[in-house]
């Protein structure tokens, strides 16, 4: 696809009612995620599809389906997907587990909660406002090819001190033989895609078209963090999730391009993934300073 496919949006105050139904919606994630109380989730999502509701009912837009070409990004529509998306990943425990049973559970959840909302989009409302631009605007430019060098050496840096220090490291399985490591890989690397899939590209990209862009970032940014929590980056983690989920929604942003901001993401998983295999075998990747 080319860059057309994320178009850009309209301008939007910063402030107006839509913010409340959008916040009771992206509010969901931590009630889900970091406190996990299901049915504080559930209230604070049906609260913001009612919300959302009474303001587009106020101003005559409320539907579920695309009545027209000219029509306007449904704020109710666009919620819904969010809301579908999280309820989806909420079904199962996110805890890192690397068995086959816990790597299935993971594929039918997160695998569900980017493709079902992309199908509600394009043939229930057919507003197909979820699309996946891979090669975006164009080649990279020196600059984006010096970011991805600048990750690694941050990620060098930073991520060693953080999962061992802080213990993180715990919150995934002890991967000391060769097939353990090869899943640590794979499933790393996939929840890394799905991250930039569902998270950027679905709920950033759909907030965008009802609010300012760096609103939307910030709303994205609850999700994105509050995922990456019950999956294992806690303790003083979101000092590092959150501006890691801010700066991709920037990146993709200016590069229009999927394909980029999954690379930056997997060059990050896979220090990550060194991290990991060092923490739990020590002088196996001798490479690191701590």
């Amino acid at each position: 696809m080319t860059a057309h496919a994320v178009p850009p949006a309209p301008t939007r105050p910063a402030l107006s009612w839509g913010l409340v139904p959008a916040l009771l919606v992206c509010l969901a994630a931590p009630a889900f995620f970091v406190l996990q109380i299901a049915w504080l989730g559930w209230i604070l999502l049906a609260a913001g599809l009612v919300s959302a509701w009474l303001v587009e009912r106020r101003d005559g837009t409320a539907s579920l389906r695309r009545r027209d070409e000219d029509e306007p990004p449904s704020l109710l529509r666009d919620l819904s997907l969010i809301a579908l998306g999280q309820l989806i990943v909420s079904a199962i425990p996110l805890k890192a587990e690397l068995d086959n049973m816990a790597m299935l559970r993971f594929t039918i959840a997160l695998g569900g909660a980017v493709l079902v909302p992309y199908l509600v989009s394009r043939y229930v409302y057919r507003d197909y406002a979820i699309r996946f631009p891979w090669r975006g605007g164009g080649r990279w430019t020196a600059l984006q090819w010096g970011w991805l060098v600048a990750v690694l050496v941050l990620g060098w840096l930073i991520l060693p001190f953080y999962f061992i220090t802080s213990g993180v490291y715990t919150n995934w399985p002890v991967v000391d033989t060769p097939e353990m490591i090869a899943r640590l890989f794979v499933g790393v690397g996939a929840v890394g895609i799905w991250d930039e899939l569902f998270f950027i590209c679905t709920v950033y990209v759909l907030l965008r078209r009802h609010f300012p862009d760096w609103q939307a970032n910030l709303l994205q940014a609850v999700v994105f963090v509050s995922f990456l929590w019950e999956l294992g980056y806690q303790a003083w983690g979101p000092v590092l999730t959150i501006p890691f989920a801010l700066v991709q929604a920037i990146l993709f942003l200016r590069t229009r391009s999927l394909g980029y901001v999954v690379t930056v993401h997997l060059l990050f998983d896979a220090v990550v993934f060194g991290v990991l295999v060092h923490a739990h075998n020590p002088g196996l990747i001798p490479i690191f300073l701590l």
